[in-house]
């Protein structure tokens, strides 16, 4: 008699921890769901705040001539590869 008491309320307390599971997987999925949009949302804010200082460098900004002046020097480099690539290549 006490032996089955005890199984039902183990029983009991089993099916109230695989609810609770099931209610924390929910709310984990929900999390990670909001968790990945947010970083969508950071790293499109991030190419934004990106564009904006070449924006400002190119308008003139003094504050951004330096990351003006990189983003110049990364295009020439690009293209001087890309120049000696054609020239490898025969064309």
């Amino acid at each position: 008699m006490q032996l089955e008491k005890k199984i039902l309320k183990l029983h009991k307390k089993h099916i109230s921890l695989l609810d609770k599971y099931a209610e924390l997987s929910k709310d984990y999925k929900q999390l990670q769901e909001e968790f990945d949009e947010e970083k969508k949302r950071n790293r499109v804010l991030a190419e934004e705040q990106k564009d904006l200082k070449l924006y400002s460098a190119i308008s003139g900004n003094a504050d951004h001539n330096k990351l003006m002046k990189n983003h110049l020097n990364k295009l020439i480099k690009e293209v001087d590869f890309c120049i000696a690539e054609l020239r490898n290549s025969g064309l």
